[in-house]
């Protein structure tokens, strides 16, 4: 992927009866802006379109997704002063919080809408190949999967946009989790069968089909539909295009473990950015707490390659070393890598592990645990396996996207772990409020309990 382009939409809306207005004046687009017909009237106009929605998923929800999960969840500790970021360290997140309303809410809402306008477009338009009709409905209902995948897991029941109608939207009121999960299926049933399995370019920054079952598998886990689950991630580990990479490789743009990643321009990604730091006198805005630290097995080698310290004034900081570049350099060689093969071993395990297919649960298990450095795992009971699937998810996709926070609340043991180490915790703290200003916006959507 070598270049975006940004596209404004200016859309005149006709037959609306207002009050105030008996007649509509027709206005000329803005010399800097294409309309909608224009923009998906061939393949390349409409593939820019669709490569927008990479661009503004790799500005700023990628560290919004991932460094606001861990805050909520055990995993880390925000360095700077911000007192919305610091309501959710402590689980005591206000339905006033600017930083929930902005970009939790309203970054993925408006997210969203861009995939909702591809999906319209795209399936009207007579200019376009079938071809490229089939390889970009299938990214556009992949990312639309992917918003929807964030909001049910953080606020639970939300309003279910396939729209890109603002006065739709505006009225919604919120869909039952479950309805949304099932559009999140849906979307990436057909996103799969309409996505090449072979990627476009050589760097795996555009989705294809395996990115489609992968996103599926995790779907699926979270939605206890197992047997679907372990045959997604079987797919793609069964595929023959990824293996599991060396630790020190893992999150470089070559590596071969990543099935699907955001392209960065400069070598370098938001997440390096905040995790890392020049300074020698100052921490990176997020650290790793302590305890999460201490939760490594001894010879781990995953705690020598991803995670280092800095000692500041005879204090030891712990930080994220997946990503090792904060700025931009010669021959800088990292992406945002969202979906990885270490992931679909986990998931397979867990899967067949609720299936009482524990000796394939304990094989997939002990993969992730090898290439750890680890001996292989001492549990043989199920309940045991699965309480090693999830230390073991929780060593190996830290500060990855949400995947702590998300666990912990899937599999009930959010007040178990964060009830001892967060004085402010409740247990309705599992879900985050849904912003005043929505509500008073929009009189069909209602508060999560506790708030």
């Amino acid at each position: 992927m070598k270049s975006y382009v940004r596209f404004s939409f200016f859309i005149t809306l006709a037959g609306l009866s207002l009050a105030s207005c008996e007649k509509f004046v027709t206005i000329d687009y803005p010399p800097t802006t294409i309309g909608v017909g224009d923009a998906f009237a061939s393949d390349g106009s409409a593939t820019s379109v669709v490569l927008n929605m990479y661009s503004t998923i790799r500005n700023t929800p990628t560290i919004t997704w991932t460094g606001y999960a861990g805050l909520l969840s055990d995993e880390l500790e925000y360095t700077l002063s911000a007192p919305t970021l610091e309501e959710m360290e402590n689980n005591t997140v206000s339905p006033l919080n600017s930083s929930v309303a902005n970009r939790l809410w309203g970054e993925t809402y408006t997210f969203i809408r861009q995939a909702n306008m591809a999906i319209a477009n795209i399936a009207q338009s007579n200019g376009m190949s079938e071809a490229g009709k089939n390889q970009l409905l299938g990214e556009s209902k992949f990312w639309r999967a992917y918003g929807l995948f964030n909001l049910v897991n953080y606020f639970g029941d939300v309003p279910l946009t396939t729209s890109s109608d603002e006065f739709v939207n505006a009225a919604l009121g919120r869909a039952p989790a479950a309805q949304v999960w099932a559009q999140i299926i849906t979307d990436l049933k057909e996103a799969k069968a309409t996505l090449p399995t072979a990627y476009v370019g050589s760097s795996r920054t555009r989705i294809n089909k395996h990115t489609a079952s992968a996103f599926l598998a995790r779907a699926y886990l979270y939605t206890k539909d197992y047997t679907n689950a372990a045959l997604e991630a079987s797919e793609v580990i069964g595929s023959g295009t990824y293996s599991l990479s060396d630790l020190s490789t893992t999150f470089v743009n070559s590596s071969n473990e990543t099935i699907f990643q955001l392209a960065t321009f400069e070598g370098f990604t938001p997440l390096g950015a905040n995790y890392r730091t020049a300074s020698t006198t100052a921490p990176p805005a997020f650290v790793l707490r302590p305890n999460f630290v201490r939760s490594f097995e001894a010879g781990d080698k995953r705690r020598t390659a991803w995670v280092d310290s800095m000692t500041i004034s005879n204090v030891v900081t712990h930080r994220i070393n997946k990503y090792k570049l904060r700025v931009a350099t010669t021959g800088g060689n990292e992406n945002i890598v969202l979906f990885r093969l270490g992931e679909q071993y986990l998931i397979r395990a867990e899967a067949r592990a609720n299936l009482n297919q524990l000796a394939e649960a304990q094989a997939d298990l002990n993969v992730i645990r090898s290439r750890a450095g680890l001996a292989a795992t001492t549990a043989t009971a199920q309940d045991g396996i699965l309480a090693a699937i999830l230390r073991e998810r929780k060593v190996e996709l830290f500060a990855e996207f949400g995947h702590r926070w998300f666990d912990l609340k899937r599999t009930n043991q959010a007040d178990v772990v964060l009830a001892p180490i967060k004085p402010g915790w409740k247990p309705t703290a599992v879900l985050l409020p849904i912003p005043s200003s929505q509500i008073e916006a929009n009189p069909a959507l209602t508060q999560n309990q506790g708030y």
